[in-house]
C-alpha cells in the first residue's frame, strides 16, 4: 500500500513540474506511451493524430490543465493534449548505451538511478501489479458514459 501512495505522490509531483515547465512557445516532449491530439481541450473531442512517447512539441497556449501544440514531426497538425502528458526533459533513444524495455518504462515515470537505488536499498521490487494496471484499456465513448450516468464532472 505504501508503494501505491508513494507512486501517486510522484505522478502528482511530476504532472505539477510539467505545469511548471510549460510555457508558450516552449518546447516539450510526450513522456506517456502515446497522448491523443484533441480538436479542443474537451476530453471528449475528436482525434486529430495520436503522438507517441518522446514526441517533440511547441506549447501554442494553455488553458487549464491542458496545452495546444503543433507536433514537430506533424507540424501541419495542432491540437490540445493533457500537460500531464508532457515533461520539459528531453526523451532521449537510440544513443550507444541500450536500455531495456523496463529501463525505459522507469525513466518515463520519471525514475533515475538516485531513485531506483533508493528503491533497491529498501529491498525487493516488484512492478508486477503497476504493469497489469497499464494494459488496462476503457474507450471514450464506455468512459462518458460512466460519466455521464454517475453525474461526474467531464475531466476538462
Amino acid at each position: 500500500m505504501k508503494r501505491i501512495i508513494f507512486m501517486f505522490v510522484l505522478v502528482l509531483f511530476a504532472a505539477g513540474f510539467a505545469f511548471a515547465q510549460a510555457s508558450k512557445g516552449g518546447t516539450m516532449y510526450v513522456a506517456v506511451k502515446s497522448a491523443p491530439l484533441k480538436s479542443s481541450p474537451d476530453a471528449f473531442a475528436s482525434t486529430r493524430i495520436t503522438l507517441n512517447y518522446g514526441d517533440r512539441v511547441t506549447i501554442l497556449q494553455i488553458s487549464g490543465k491542458n496545452a495546444e501544440v503543433r507536433s514537430a514531426t506533424t507540424a501541419a497538425v495542432v491540437g490540445w493534449t493533457a500537460l500531464s502528458n508532457l515533461s520539459a526533459k528531453q526523451i532521449v533513444s537510440g544513443n550507444k548505451n541500450i536500455a531495456s524495455a523496463r529501463e525505459v518504462a522507469l525513466a518515463g515515470k520519471g525514475f533515475n538511478q538516485e531513485v531506483e537505488n533508493s528503491y533497491k536499498s529498501q529491498g525487493k521490487l516488484n512492478y508486477a501489479d503497476v504493469d497489469k494496471v497499464e494494459t488496462f484499456s476503457v474507450n471514450e465513448a464506455d468512459l462518458k458514459k460512466f460519466l455521464e450516468d454517475g453525474r461526474l464532472e467531464m475531466g476538462n
